[in-house]
């Protein structure tokens, strides 16, 4: 069978990486010729997780045109967040748990999407479907995966299926899911080493939000007034990046993975201002602004920009 390239998007997260292994492996078990790739290096939450679980980071690829001739997508859609020649290539499946936006195919495809907290939740699912065994390195890539996600489901966008999915990898995998968890979590925390130029790329993406391009990034952190201390030069990071890539608004949201909030940083004109006001009811004072509660990028900040963008 013709080989296909399996990965999640850009400035790849342990979601993007672990799932892409996962399914590669799922696929291959299925008779498919799949390898898991990815679109860029491996943060050091992802790197913990795969020499815990005993592998090596996927190549990292920039191009897939000139390898195959069709790919297989998860943790994404949104062509802005895909690898640059997508459309030179036919897509032929997609595990995701996002909203679904600016995609299209020519032909038909296999498209699983639910609103859960992680993709591997929805491929441990599969799994179960399938009544396929789950290696105990593969049910830990799983695992890391959705603990990530879900903030060791603390997140608001965790689900009943996430837990379960959890405790069952967990299982197989022979750890302890809240020790591991809160190693895994604090594993993605060390921003000292970091420029503030890698910093604000490292999880971002892009979001086309009321005609308008958004690009918000999150780190996570165990000591917020550390990471504010790097405040100008985050906001200059910011400033330089939407000039040269022609984002409208840069928000930047350092979340404290202990206690589940987030501090945001803002760079935009006077009208997206506006709009973040309305989107959190929230004063943005010197480019600042507190958000009690929000981790989630997913449910609790791109949903009520979009929605005020088109307000």
């Amino acid at each position: 069978m013709e080989k296909e390239l399996i990965f999640g998007h850009r400035n790849p997260d342990t979601d993007a990486i672990g799932t892409a292994i996962a399914y590669s492996y799922f696929q291959n078990q299925k008779g498919y010729n799949t390898e898991a790739v990815a679109l860029g290096e491996a943060n050091d939450e992802t790197s913990f997780a795969l020499k815990k679980f005993g592998f090596e980071a996927p190549r990292v690829v920039k191009t897939v045109a000139n390898e195959v001739n069709a790919i297989m997508l998860v943790d994404h859609n949104e062509p802005q967040q895909s690898v640059e020649d997508r459309d030179k290539v036919k897509v032929t499946h997609v595990i995701d748990h996002h909203r679904i936006s600016n995609f299209a195919t020519i032909d038909p495809l296999y498209y699983r999407a639910e609103p859960v907290g992680c993709t591997s939740t929805v491929l441990w699912e599969m799994f179960k479907e399938q009544d396929m065994e789950i290696p105990a390195n593969i049910a830990g890539i799983m695992l890391s995966a959705i603990i990530s996600d879900t903030l060791l489901l603390k997140s608001p966008t965790t689900t009943d299926i996430d837990k379960e999915a959890v405790e069952d990898l967990a299982k197989i995998a022979g750890v302890d899911y809240k020790e591991y968890g809160l190693e895994l979590l604090k594993a993605g925390t060390n921003i000292a080493a970091k420029s503030v130029e890698e910093l604000i790329d490292l999880d971002a993406k892009s979001f086309e939000l009321g005609g308008k391009t958004a690009r918000i990034g999150q780190i996570n952190v165990v000591d917020v007034p550390e990471a504010l201390e790097r405040k100008d030069g985050f906001l200059k990071a910011m400033t330089d990046a939407s000039k040269e890539n022609g984002y409208d608004l840069f928000m930047l949201v350092i979340t404290n993975v202990l206690d589940s909030d987030s501090e945001v940083l803002f760079v935009g004109d006077d009208e997206s201002k506006e709009v973040f006001k309305k989107a959190f009811g929230k004063e943005l004072v010197d480019s600042e602004a507190h958000l009690p509660g929000v981790v989630s990028r997913k449910k609790q900040i791109v949903p009520p920009l979009t929605r005020a963008f088109e307000a």
